[in-house]
């Protein structure tokens, strides 16, 4: 972390914090990140408050975050937290927990994406660019067990589309990106309780149970 990355192609280093309770995997990603001159590791900690204090003092663009970590404070509630303290910093899940429930938590708090930590060096790497970049990241196995979902026996939906308003496609592209309800009222210039009852309708009008399986469906019916 001596800040001697050479400057990318776009004229853009990708400052990044890393934040593990397990010293060989911080020093693991510190080694292989060091390998793209687009990625300069800044910083690390090994506990969430830590991260917390280091991502207020260093503000990172990019957070690796394990989603388990000791002290009682859940990867899931630091992301929210740092979503709060560090708004533009963009939050990449770093697990090796293949946990749908996991997933859609980690993205209702604000996760911008959720990789596994058998994921390739270049897989890693390209996840921080896009994560940097402000698109949505997750492992290709958990798209695929989400969208698997939907060819299940007994969970198959009407080939019908449900009829959508342009407002309603909003919230569901809103909803892609992990939009919390006030985000997407902020937007949409709606209350959050607003905000909370038109995700419910679209849910209802999806026949899903929740925001991943919504946004799921979405793709599959060509809404998105």
């Amino acid at each position: 972390m001596d800040g001697s990355a050479t400057m990318s192609a776009e004229g853009k280093i990708i400052r990044v914090l890393i934040v593990d309770d397990h010293p060989v995997v911080r020093q693991g990603l510190q080694s292989l990140l060091s390998n793209f001159p687009d990625i300069l590791v800044i910083g690390e900690a090994d506990c969430c408050q830590g991260g917390l204090e280091q991502a207020a003092l260093l503000q990172p663009d990019v957070v690796l975050l394990d989603i388990r970590m000791p002290g009682g404070v859940s990867g899931i509630e630091i992301t929210r937290q740092l979503r709060r303290q560090n708004p533009t910093a963009k939050i990449l899940i770093l697990t090796a927990y293949e946990d749908d429930e996991y997933l859609v938590q980690a993205l209702h708090a604000g996760a911008h994406g959720y990789l596994l930590k058998s994921a390739s060096h270049e897989t890693l790497a390209e996840a921080i660019r896009d994560a940097h970049a402000g698109r949505r990241v997750l492992s290709p196995s958990l798209v695929d067990r989400v969208l698997r979902q939907f060819d299940e026996p007994g969970t198959q939906r009407e080939a019908s589309t449900p009829a959508l308003s342009e407002s309603e496609l909003e919230i569901l592209r809103l909803l892609s990106q992990g939009a919390t309800n006030r985000e997407i009222g902020d937007v949409l210039s709606y209350s959050e309780a607003t905000a909370k009852r038109k995700v419910g309708e679209i849910l209802s009008k999806l026949g899903v149970q929740n925001r991943a399986q919504a946004v799921a469906e979405a793709m599959k019916r060509g809404l998105m």
